[in-house]
């Protein structure tokens, strides 16, 4: 799904595309609607990275067992394991 946001509201809002993806995916993982690899992938970050932009935020990376197996699931269709 593609989502079109319009130049004018970048610019209002003072973010780049890059940025917008890194504040959605920072609002959707602390309110618990993605898990850590999803909301790093919408970032377009690595992982870690998304961790320290996470923790320069005082947000803690809460990760339970269930967040692990869904974390799995998804790099198993990313076929990346």
């Amino acid at each position: 799904m593609a989502v079109v946001i319009p130049d004018e509201t970048l610019y209002a809002a003072h973010l780049t595309a890059t940025e917008l993806k890194q504040e959605l995916a920072v609002l959707l993982f602390e309110q618990d609607r993605l898990t850590l690899m999803q909301a790093a992938a919408l970032a377009e970050m690595q992982p870690i990275p998304f961790q320290h932009l996470l923790a320069s935020r005082n947000i803690s990376p809460h990760y339970d067992v269930l967040e692990f197996q869904q974390d799995i699931a998804t790099l198993k269709q990313l076929e990346m394991l």
